[in-house]
């Protein structure tokens, strides 16, 4: 008998995979954070909105890129064994098909996107996609046997050695290119890494058998990040499309500032919670249990910083990248707040696609970006960036607040609790964002305004966390027991 990938041993756990998570991501946020400002010193807006332009176009891309398929294996209840070459095919041939069309179609995307310099930018990053493909299962297999710590390594190193090469190339003049290039580079590097890292052989196969089961788990889901996708790069394309590549220039810079505390937050609990939660789906409410006390923790957390990053906007954009840079505080301030509210709907996601609710999160992905797309183009018309970052916010905060809230409904959660439980941290971000705003207008130096900014940050969060005590304490016993594991 088959003992499955988790035989000889016991995965690390998930307490212990979600501190490598946490501690990759911080390592790598604040390496990208010193890189992007180099990057944006280095390039200015126009050459930033070139690459931006490409990013796009990568992007779309690796959305559905694998059909969805490889996060079976991360919940597949049997021996992974079973479906591990199938999804690697899958995943290998789709990837190539998708390549090859995106290769062909990349000058009319560039024109559309207003800049048709970014024609050449785009095809090279393309090269990421069969890359991807091909260590789509290993990255799953990693995911699901708790080895973030194999997975921090493989990760630096293609942070700090495509910034490396990207910045030598930007110094040497070639613009938005030299992105482009470090980026390949080290993805290159990234997928041995990762699949000689992998618990598995790197194998293709083909079994007729889950062929079926796959698609039907992995369609919907990819469907549904087509619409992510749409939902995450909408804006970016409305603002590229409205006002110019240097206004995208901004915005885009904006926006990965704001996707700082997403990233911190977010990345590391998805990259264990899908594994946590599929370790634990025989019992739906202690799944529910443990959503509320991830909400409550990640809630706690993500409003005050997420707060004080909108309101010291300015000081905070000056500091960092530069006078020339300052428009961008006009897209952050919206931008940061909306940012809070991502952070949830992704771990509202991942808890939803463990109990198999694909159908209604592409539901729900299809009403965000019909209610977005609108609002958009309105947003940029009247009020520049600023308005494309308001319109995002108030569609998440009125229109994804209430579709979040009737699916978890539907799936036993209980949401007057959930929604009890952020009153405090609505209150604390609320006056974090207060004392911010008067930071940034009496402090007439930028650091200092900043500073007092992230100190506040820190305190607030600090002290929401201390009292929401229950629920670290539910969290570190998310692990089964060893005879759920067994049965």
């Amino acid at each position: 008998m088959m003992s499955g990938v988790k035989g000889a041993a016991k995965p690390p756990g998930a307490r212990r995979a979600l501190a490598w998570s946490f501690a990759n991501t911080m390592l790598g946020k604040l390496g990208t954070l010193g890189i992007g400002i180099a990057i944006a010193r280095l390039l200015g807006p126009d050459e930033f909105g070139t690459y931006a332009v490409a990013l796009v176009a990568l992007m779309a891309i690796l959305s559905f890129n694998e059909l969805g398929v490889s996060l079976a294996i991360v919940r597949w209840e049997g021996d992974p064994r079973r479906i591990a070459p199938t999804v690697t095919t899958i995943s290998v041939v789709a990837s190539l098909l998708f390549f090859a069309g995106a290769y062909i179609m990349a000058p009319a995307f560039a024109e559309a996107m207003g800049d048709a310099s970014a024609a050449d930018v785009v095809r090279v990053m393309l090269i990421c996609v069969p890359l991807n493909g091909l260590v789509a299962t290993p990255a799953a297999l990693l995911q699901r046997e708790y080895q973030q710590g194999r997975r921090t390594i493989a990760d630096q190193v293609n942070i700090w050695l495509g910034a490396g090469i990207s910045i030598l190339l930007a110094i040497l003049g070639f613009g938005a290119m030299s992105l482009a290039i470090g980026r390949v580079i080290a993805t290159v590097v990234f997928s041995i890494m990762l699949v000689s890292f992998s618990p598995m052989p790197l194998r293709f196969g083909w079994n007729r058998e889950v062929l079926g089961p796959l698609l039907r788990f992995g369609l919907p889901l990819a469907g549904s990040s087509i619409i992510v996708f749409g939902v995450g790069y909408a804006d970016q394309f409305v603002v590229g499309a409205v006002l110019g590549a240097q206004a995208l220039g901004f915005y885009v810079l904006a926006f990965n500032l704001a996707s700082w505390p997403v990233a911190m937050l977010s990345q590391p609990i998805r990259a264990v919670a899908p594994a946590a939660f599929a370790r634990i789906q025989h019992d739906p409410a202690r799944m529910n249990v443990n959503f509320g006390a991830a909400f409550r923790i990640v809630l706690a957390v993500a409003l005050p910083l997420c707060a004080v990053l909108a309101g010291a906007a300015v000081p905070v954009i000056t500091f960092v990248y530069g006078e020339a840079w300052a428009p961008a505080a006009l897209a952050l301030q919206w931008l940061a707040l909306q940012a809070a509210l991502r952070i949830v709907f992704e771990l509202a996601y991942d808890f939803l696609a463990v109990r198999r609710k694909s159908g209604v999160l592409m539901v729900i992905q299809g009403i965000w970006l019909v209610a977005l797309v609108p609002a958009l183009l309105l947003g940029a018309q009247f009020g520049g960036i600023a308005g494309a970052a308001l319109a995002q916010f108030v569609v998440a905060a009125v229109v994804m607040v209430a579709c979040y809230g009737w699916a978890l409904s539907r799936a036993g959660v209980k949401v007057v609790g959930l929604l009890r439980t952020a009153v405090v941290p609505l209150l604390a971000g609320a006056l974090a964002w207060a004392l911010s705003v008067l930071f940034a207008r009496v402090i007439p130096i930028d650091f200092w305004a900043a500073a007092a900014a992230g100190i506040t940050a820190a305190a607030f969060a600090g002290i929401v966390v201390l009292l929401s005590r229950s629920s670290l304490s539910t969290l570190r016993h998310v692990e089964p027991s060893t005879e759920a594991e067994s049965a």
